[in-house]
């Protein structure tokens, strides 16, 4: 797949994804106004359901006092009684009975009361009109008591309504009644109310709960006894709910749970399949270049043998022995070389297959050092280079493969050459750090740049080097170095620098006899 195509994929399916994402959000954003939506009109009809019990309640009052007579309020005219209040003088009152007679017939006769009018106006005197007048309104206050006094609960509504709030509520029974209501809605959660009244636009808590402090939280209200006879006057009833809004969570959240656990999976399963790709792809480079470097590698021992067999059937050279002795040791070391990389490529394989087995025993590391150094040291100086080695007399022993851990200081030792300069400076030492006992190894090479210090350890992995293909190599190497020091218990660690050298340590636990 090419690069360009890759890319469309990704921004098609991050574009695909987004979508989704994004009806989700609305389906949840929706499935949440509408949980609160519900929540909002439940409680708005049962504070509509309670104003309207409570103006039942009050009806249900009037009807048994208009039933017993009853009067919740005094009635009676006091003597200090004054039509208007604003204009005490005698003429006033003259002139409110002279009203009044003017609109009177010659007898005024209600249920049996009879008052006897002059025949001349224009004689009356103030002393009589004022006397007129105070009859007329006693026989007013006389009728509005009989008709207090019927059998209409109306009437005793309207006086019921003239008193405080405070007395036209029965708190124990609006407590009551809010519990029931909320309880009705399937609401189990707590709530505080209060009655409040807001005279002159200002607020203040008639009654309800002492602790009632809404804050931030959403406050219902509900304007009561909004049908009175005189006009509703400014008496509410409020609430909010501490828990609301984990409560309308924890509602919601039982059916956008899973949609959001599926969104989450489907995020996660679009990340890694992007990253495998992206794996994949650099994969399939690491592999093109190992298949580049291997075909290298195994064409020039091939080439090498055949060119070596030629000679040996051709008639034109002369076959003398030391002209076949030369050849048979080119065919040998050519052919033991073309083993080599074969059995390198074939042993990785074993392993990673996990059919590698390990003769574990305990054995001294400062011994196999010796032997190693001892077959290695030739191939140093022929190079004109140094080989150092630092180790104790004392005895370092571990348990594990002596043969692997000898091809892991092998292969650290052929890096140390190939990579280093024209002349090497290899520098061997082990010691005991702790419980481990390290080995390292250090040269004076081209080093590692840092951004792939942390890729060497992978299959088939070299670090780039332009245009200079002077080492050949499959990037095999450390790789079999990682998982043999893994299989041992044991770590890796890498120091380098550019073109200042690397070095390498490998610890191993120790076994203390």
């Amino acid at each position: 797949m090419s690069r360009k195509m890759l890319i469309t994929l990704i921004v098609v399916m991050a574009a695909v994804l987004s979508g989704l994402i994004f009806v989700q959000a609305n389906m949840i954003k929706s499935a949440s106004d509408i949980r609160e939506e519900q929540f909002n009109r439940s409680v708005k009809n049962v504070l509509l359901f309670v104003s309207t019990q409570l103006n039942l309640y009050e009806e249900r009052e009037a009807r048994e006092n208009a039933r017993l007579q009853k009067l919740p309020i005094k009635t009676e005219i006091p003597e200090s009684f004054n039509t208007f209040p604003r204009n005490n003088n005698i003429q006033s009152s003259l002139s409110f009975g002279v009203s009044i007679i003017n609109k009177a017939s010659n007898r005024f006769i209600q249920d049996g009361y009879k008052i006897e009018i002059k025949d001349s106006l224009n004689n009356i005197s103030a002393t009589d009109s004022l006397v007129i007048a105070q009859l007329f309104i006693r026989e007013q206050q006389r009728r509005r008591e009989l008709w207090i006094r019927n059998d209409s609960w109306k009437t005793h509504k309207i006086l019921l309504e003239g008193r405080p709030v405070k007395e036209r509520i029965d708190s124990t029974f609006l407590d009551n009644l809010l519990k029931a209501a909320i309880a009705e809605t399937g609401i189990g959660i707590n709530f505080k109310y209060a009655i409040k009244n807001a005279n002159l636009g200002k607020e203040k808590i008639v009654f309800g709960n002492h602790d009632y402090n809404p804050g931030r939280s959403k406050e219902f209200n509900q304007h009561l006894f909004r049908h009175d006879f005189d006009g509703p006057k400014p008496n509410y009833l409020n609430i909010y709910f501490p828990k609301r809004s984990r409560y309308l969570l924890k509602a919601t959240g039982l059916s956008i749970i899973p949609t959001i656990i599926l969104t989450a999976l489907l995020i996660g399963i679009f990340i890694y399949t992007i990253m495998v790709i992206f794996r994949q792809k650099k994969l399939s480079n690491i592999k093109n270049d190992f298949i580049n470097n291997m075909t290298h590698e195994l064409k020039t021992p091939i080439s090498t043998i055949s060119l070596a067999s030629q000679m040996l059937q051709d008639k034109s050279i002369t076959n003398t022995p030391a002209m076949i002795q030369h050849v048979s040791n080119v065919i040998n070391q050519e052919s033991k070389r073309l083993g080599f990389q074969v059995e390198k490529v074939l042993q990785m394989a074993v392993f990673n297959e996990g059919r590698l087995k390990f003769k574990f025993k305990e054995f001294d590391i400062n011994k196999m050092i010796k032997t190693i150094i001892e077959n290695f040291e030739l191939r140093v100086k022929s190079k004109n280079g140094t080989l150092k080695v630092d180790i104790t007399d004392s005895e370092l022993i571990v348990k594990g493969d002596e043969v692997h851990i000898t091809n892991v200081i092998f292969n650290l030792l052929d890096n140390a050459v190939k990579y280093s300069n024209e002349t090497p400076e290899i520098e061997v030492s082990a010691k005991k750090i702790k419980e481990y006992v390290v080995i390292s190894v250090r040269d004076n090479g081209i080093g590692i740049p840092k951004e792939h210090q942390g890729q060497i350890f992978d299959r088939f992995f070299r670090v780039p080097t332009g245009n200079v293909h002077n080492v050949k190599g499959f990037g095999l190497g450390l790789s079999y170095v990682k998982k043999i020091v893994d299989s041992h218990d044991g770590k890796i660690e890498v120091e380098s620098a550019l073109n200042k050298g690397t070095k390498f340590s490998i610890l191993l636990p120790q076994i203390n006899n």
